[in-house]
C-alpha cells in the first residue's frame, strides 16, 4: 500500500478528488480511532477528521518523501488533537474564571466522564471509562506514545516517526505514562490491587 499511497498524493498534489477519496477511504477509520483517543467526543473527532483531511488535501503538494504516507497522517492529526486540546483548556480556565465573577455560568459542561471508545468490550466499558479519565492527565508527550502504541496499536519505531523522536524516547515516554498511569490508578481505586 505503500507505494498506492505516494502514487495517490502525487495525484491529490494535482488536484484529483477521486485519489483524495481513495487515500481517506484507506486511512480515515484508523485517524478517528486516533482522534477520538485524544478528544473523547465522537462529533469533535468527526470535526477534526475533516480538518485533517482538507490540510492534507491542501498539503499534498508539500509531502516529501522522508516519511511513509501513513505516518505524514498521523502527525497532522495528533497535532490537530493536541491544538484542539490546548483550546480546550484554555476555553475550560476561561469558563472557570467567568464562574467566578457570573453566577448563571454554572451550566458550562466540560467533562467528558461518559466517553467510551468504541472498540471497547461492552464488560469492560466501566473500566475504560475510568482509564481514558486518568490518560487525560497525562502530559501531551506521554500521552501521545501510550494513545499510539496502546490504544492505536503502532509500534514504537511508528510512533517515534510520528512524533518525531526515537525509537528510545517512545519508550521511555511509554515507561513514565505507565508508571504514571499506575499511580494515579493505584491512588483512586485502592481496593482494585493493582500491582
Amino acid at each position: 500500500m505503500a507505494d498506492e499511497s505516494y502514487i495517490l498524493i502525487q495525484r491529490i498534489s494535482d488536484g484529483d478528488q477521486i485519489a483524495f477519496k481513495e487515500l481517506y477511504d484507506v486511512f480515515s477509520a484508523r485517524v478517528y480511532n486516533t482522534l477520538l483517543s485524544y478528544t473523547q467526543n465522537e462529533e469533535d473527532a468527526e470535526e477534526l477528521l475533516q480538518d485533517v483531511f482538507v490540510k492534507v488535501f491542501h498539503e499534498a503538494v508539500k509531502f516529501r518523501n522522508d516519511s511513509s504516507v501513513s505516518t505524514w497522517i498521523y502527525r497532522i492529526a495528533v497535532n490537530r488533537a493536541l491544538d484542539f486540546k490546548r483550546n480546550q483548556q484554555a476555553t475550560k480556565r476561561k469558563g472557570f474564571f467567568f464562574s467566578l465573577y457570573k453566577k448563571d455560568s454554572g451550566d458550562i459542561q466540560y467533562d467528558q466522564t461518559d466517553f467510551v471508545h468504541p472498540g471497547v468490550q461492552m464488560e469492560n466499558k466501566e473500566d475504560a471509562k475510568q482509564l481514558f479519565k486518568v490518560i487525560e492527565t497525562l502530559p501531551e508527550n506521554q500521552k501521545t506514545a501510550f494513545i499510539l502504541t496502546q490504544i492505536e496499536g503502532l509500534n514504537q519505531t511508528d510512533a517515534g516517526e510520528i512524533m518525531q523522536v526515537s525509537r528510545k524516547a517512545v519508550e521511555s515516554l511509554l515507561k513514565r505514562a505507565k508508571e504514571n498511569l499506575k499511580k494515579t490508578l493505584i491512588h483512586l481505586y485502592p481496593e482494585r490491587g493493582i500491582n
